[in-house]
C-alpha cells in the first residue's frame, strides 16, 4: 500500500482551485492534478505492508494533542524554480502545520520509514512538469493573477491516506481521520 498523511481541504477552497486550475489548463501541456486529489501533505510514507496498517494507525492516533491549525491558501510558485520547473503550486501559509509534520515524520521514523531530508515546506500541487516545456503563456497568466488567494479555513483533524495508481492517473482514498485535539 503507498500511503500518506496530510490535510483535506474544504469544499469552497477546492472548488476555488478547481476553477483556477480550468483557467491555467490550457496555457500549458503539464499533468495537471484533478482537483478531486488536491490536499496537503504532511508526511509521505511510501510503500506500507497492509498487515501493519493498524500499528501505523495507532501510533499516527497518539501524536500529542493540538491546536486546529488556521490555513491560508493563494499565492502560486515553481519548485525548484520557474526556469527549471518540475512542480507548479499554490502555497500554504500555516505556521503550526510546521509541528504536526515533524511530529509525524519522528512517528513515522520509528516505525522504520525513512525520514524526511528535506525541510517541510506545505504546499498545493497543481500540476507536475515531467519534461522541458514552454511555460511562458502560464507565467504570463499566473502573473496576470495577483496573489491568487484560494482562502483560509480551520484545520481540525488530519488524515491517513492511500495512492491507489491507475492508468487514468492516481486516487486518492481516505482510510483515516485523526482529530487533532481528542
Amino acid at each position: 500500500m503507498r500511503l500518506f498523511t496530510g490535510l483535506d481541504l474544504p469544499e469552497e477552497v477546492g472548488g476555488r482551485l478547481a476553477e483556477l486550475i480550468e483557467r491555467l489548463r490550457p496555457t500549458a501541456r503539464i499533468t495537471w492534478s484533478p482537483a478531486a486529489n488536491l490536499h496537503i501533505t504532511t508526511k509521505f510514507i511510501g510503500e506500507w505492508p497492509e498487515d501493519r496498517l493498524v500499528e501505523l494507525q495507532t501510533s499516527l492516533g497518539a501524536l500529542p494533542e493540538r491546536s486546529a491549525i488556521e490555513v491560508r491558501v493563494g499565492g502560486l510558485g515553481f519548485f525548484p524554480n520557474g526556469r527549471a520547473a518540475r512542480v507548479f503550486y499554490c502555497g500554504i501559509e500555516a505556521p503550526e502545520l510546521s509541528a504536526l509534520a515533524a511530529e509525524t515524520d519522528e512517528v513515522c521514523t520509528h516505525l522504520g520509514i525513512p525520514s524526511e531530508k528535506r525541510a517541510y515546506s506545505p504546499h498545493l500541487t497543481l500540476a507536475r512538469i515531467r519534461e522541458r516545456t514552454d511555460l511562458k503563456t502560464l507565467q504570463e497568466r499566473i502573473a496576470a493573477l495577483g496573489a491568487a488567494e484560494m482562502g483560509a479555513f480551520t484545520a481540525t483533524s488530519f488524515f491517513l491516506y492511500r495512492s491507489q495508481r491507475r492508468p487514468t492517473g492516481s486516487v486518492y482514498l481516505k482510510l483515516a481521520e485523526f482529530p487533532l485535539s481528542k
